[in-house]
């Protein structure tokens, strides 16, 4: 039985998003069918097609009272809006459907898990939201919220965690049948911790352990956990909140966190061997994860940063954007991303340039556009004399870019968009330590309207940015303190 608040918002969401033109959006990078998106929810595969649920306020492109909007995609690069999935429409998720995950269940239909928040009056005005854990059952298009929600409440969470700070469950099932899901919590230290829990059916829920506790190394509560095996090694994906940094690796306030370890399923313990952050860039959080038919594991994001909401103004029709799928792999020891193979399709009117040197701005026929896919590699032009930068430019006019540019004797590569057209003063560099050999440096560089997600070196780092620099600018250039020699490869996508 749908409900008037779901009622409502699937209306409202139809006739508005009907009035955003296609070319008022990316071309491959999904945004809000209209108004507000944040976290990815929901990421499976289901019915022969990819499910993308996401966080969503319909009414205005602002955050607002959490929904679920839903997408479906058979290459995860085109995407067709299908209705509103979750609406605050019962007494323990009234304000708000906060972030989950899907699986399907043995008998066909799809199980959405998602927390459900519920305002406490504390005291005057002060108001702190409850958090719980919450189901509902579904074909893939229509939903029905489980008659004994919520499923995982403050019992069952151990001594001393909070009730505030509970979310975000990622389910998925073992090879026995049975279930398991993650959760991010903020125990009694105020630091974050994951809690594993474990259930026969996928209805019926029980606490296993503290999968792992964050102890106050990387920034305080962690958001968005997923929790899956890869290349023999099992891999943790969260996103933490109030972050210190560390050195390059780490920057202040909301950021992303990779743990590479050893889970002992039995034990239900997690033993982490490396950390790393998952996007070196500006804009990438709350990272969520589907196994793909073929084995693959793909990855996609939230493409915005907490701190930056102001870059866009709220009388846009549509605020937020996934970042471009990608493929998880492990090597040496580290995560590596590189962008979902079926974007190759896409690939037209190939530009090539081998041994271009460049000193001072250099621009080549053929090479503008701001939906592009373009591999570079970067040498010393001089064999006795490393150069001093070397830059790309692009989304560029007489006033506007955003550029990249590499430091070799520093080992930094930067993003940055402070030229881009934005008039407000926000988060708009982003340094990375990239190590070379000699100052050769391999980047893919995709480029798709209000976007750019920098590759570096086969993938062993990413770094994202969006920029709403006006669609005409679209020249690139580049530029080198000293002497660089480069090849490229580009290509339009279309």
């Amino acid at each position: 039985m749908t409900s008037q608040t779901l009622r409502e918002a699937r209306k409202y969401e139809d006739a508005s998003g009907k009035l955003i033109r296609k070319e008022e959006r990316p071309d491959f990078h999904l945004t809000p069918r209209t108004g507000w998106m944040n976290d990815p929810n929901g990421f499976s595969y289901y019915k022969g097609r990819y499910h993308l649920f996401y966080q969503y306020y319909p009414y205005e492109s602002r955050w607002g009272s959490m929904h679920w909007g839903h997408a479906v995609s058979s290459d995860l690069l085109h995407w067709e809006y299908l209705p509103c999935a979750l609406a605050p429409d019962e007494a323990y998720d009234r304000d708000g459907c906060f972030s989950g995950s899907a699986v399907e269940l043995p008998d066909g239909r799809q199980l959405l898990m998602y927390t459900g928040v519920l305002k406490e009056h504390e005291e005057r005005d002060i108001y702190r939201e409850v958090q719980t854990q919450c189901i509902a059952v579904g074909d893939g298009v229509d939903y029905e919220k489980y008659e004994q929600n919520p499923v995982l409440d403050q019992r069952d969470i151990p001594a001393g965690s909070s009730r505030f700070d509970f979310r975000d469950p990622k389910i998925w099932r073992k090879v026995d049948g049975t279930y398991a899901c993650v959760v991010g919590n903020r125990p009694a230290d105020g630091s974050g911790q994951i809690l594993l829990y474990d259930s026969a059916d996928g209805f019926h829920w029980k606490f296993k352990n503290v999968l792992v506790s964050n102890q106050d190394r990387f920034g305080k509560m962690w958001e968005c956990p997923d929790f899956f095996e890869l290349d023999g090694k099992w891999v943790l994906l969260t996103s933490p909140q109030d972050m210190r940094p560390e050195g390059f690796e780490y920057h202040n306030g909301n950021g992303t966190l990779c743990l590479i370890g050893d889970y002992d399923e039995g034990a239900g313990k997690f033993v982490e061997t490396h950390n790393q952050s998952i996007d070196y860039g500006i804009d990438f959080y709350a990272a969520q994860t589907v196994l793909a038919p073929d084995g693959r594991r793909i990855m996609i994001g939230w493409m915005q940063n907490w701190d930056a909401c102001s870059m866009r103004s709220p009388d846009e029709p549509w605020f937020g954007q996934m970042s471009l799928p990608r493929e998880l792999f492990l090597k040496n020891g580290r995560l590596y991303q590189r962008p979902i193979r079926e974007l190759d399709a896409m690939r037209r009117d190939k530009v090539e340039y081998r041994d271009v040197t460049v000193s001072g701005v250099v621009k080549l026929n053929g090479i503008k556009g701001r939906k592009v896919d373009m591999e570079l590699t970067v040498r010393p032009g001089d064999e006795e004399e490393l150069y001093q930068k070397f830059a790309v430019r692009f989304a560029q006019n007489d006033t506007c870019y955003t550029s990249l540019s590499f430091r070799p004797r520093e080992s930094i590569l930067k993003v940055d968009r402070k030229f881009s057209g934005s008039r407000r003063a926000i988060i708009h560099q982003r340094r990375s330590l990239v190590k070379t050999e000699n100052g050769e440096l391999k980047l893919r560089i995709i480029l798709d309207c209000f976007s750019v997600e920098v590759f570096v070196d086969d993938g062993k780092q990413v770094m994202t940015a969006t920029m709403y620099t006006e669609q005409e600018a679209d020249d690139i250039s580049f530029f080198a303190n000293g002497t660089a020699n480069i090849d490229i490869v580009k290509y339009d996508l279309r």
